[in-house]
């Protein structure tokens, strides 16, 4: 997220905690026996004004898109390219989402400080969960899921919100929710002014990847101790990036106002890596973040470059994964 109006802090959706026991794999959507496309959409529409950020694509090709400034959350049926709407805008946010194997949504809040836990089949609020209070102010931008906790990043402060996962997913209680600070990371108010970004796991799974968008470098994280270091990619790296999506050993980077995707081939260990290829497409309106679904990145335009008007018309596009 890259933002281009200061929208007014918004309240949080308190929550209790919640157990994954209670919500197992979902059935699959009934449009899914019934599908006869032998591709997905190439293209969906968002509702005018809108102003989507984030994008989560289950296993059955069900696309989530959240509003920026509204917390709204959009349900596409990549089959189809039908939408519908899964959570009404409220006076919370939405940038960063992710949906796990047990249908729930998990919501990056912004400047309202929170996390949300969403069921896709209802759009029921699970649990939220509070990150940070009055005074103290940032932007809760994007997040990953791994086994053991969901990690959150901050573009104002040099630290992750860790919510750890229990057995089959649990989700934690409030107090065990916690600030991970990371060291030799740095914060800046010049360029862009959004330091960490989009995150994800390294290949082997032992570490974080979070781009830095002001310094236009990408990070590797220790998950246990907060040390980070720089990734090398041989000097290259001419863009600020914002949402990331790793598919094996290729890093995804969505660098927004250039309308373009950067192709990272990294090591094992997340260590190093190299550009090998810039995904543009005449499509593009700033996109902002990215997911994948058979064989297709799908992204949502921000088109920051304009006002969040009710009549502003928004979409999700895609690309052919190279």
């Amino acid at each position: 997220m890259f933002p281009t109006q200061q929208p007014t802090r918004r309240g949080l959706l308190a929550g209790a905690a919640a157990t994954a026991a209670a919500f197992l794999l979902p059935a699959s959507p009934a449009s899914a026996s019934a599908r006869t496309a032998p591709v997905p959409v190439t293209t969906a529409a968002l509702p005018n004004g809108f102003g989507p950020e984030g994008i989560a694509i289950d296993r059955w090709g069900i696309a989530y898109c959240g509003g920026r400034l509204s917390g709204a959350i959009q349900r596409i049926d990549l089959a189809t390219g039908e939408g519908t709407q899964l959570v009404a805008g409220s006076d919370a946010m939405a940038l960063g989402l992710k949906v796990d194997a047990y249908g729930r949504l998990f919501v990056a809040g912004s400047e309202g400080g929170d996390a949300r836990v969403v069921d896709t089949r209802t759009g029921e609020l699970l649990a939220g969960y509070r990150l940070f209070t009055a005074p103290t102010t940032g932007i809760v931008n994007d997040l990953v899921i791994t086994r053991e906790a969901v990690y959150l990043t901050d573009s104002r402060h040099p630290a992750l919100y860790v919510l750890p996962l229990g057995p089959r997913g649990a989700l934690p209680a409030q107090s065990k929710v916690f600030t991970l600070p990371l060291t030799d990371f740095p914060t800046s108010t010049e360029g862009v002014g959004i330091n960490a970004n989009g995150i994800v796991t390294t290949p082997d799974g032992t570490a974080l990847l979070v781009m830095h968008s002001s310094s236009q470098l990408l990070y590797r994280v220790d998950p246990r101790t907060g040390a980070t270091a720089v990734v090398d990619l041989g000097g290259e790296f001419p863009l600020p990036g914002d949402g990331l999506l790793r598919i094996g050993h290729t890093l995804y980077v969505v660098c927004n106002l250039a309308n373009e995707v950067a192709v990272v081939t990294l090591d094992r260990t997340g260590r190093t890596g190299s550009v090998t290829a810039r995904i543009t497409d005449p499509s593009f309106d700033v996109p902002t973040t990215v997911a994948a679904y058979r064989g297709r990145l799908y992204l949502p335009n921000a088109r920051f470059a304009l006002p969040v008007e009710p009549t502003t018309t928004y979409d999700v596009v895609s690309v052919p994964i190279p």
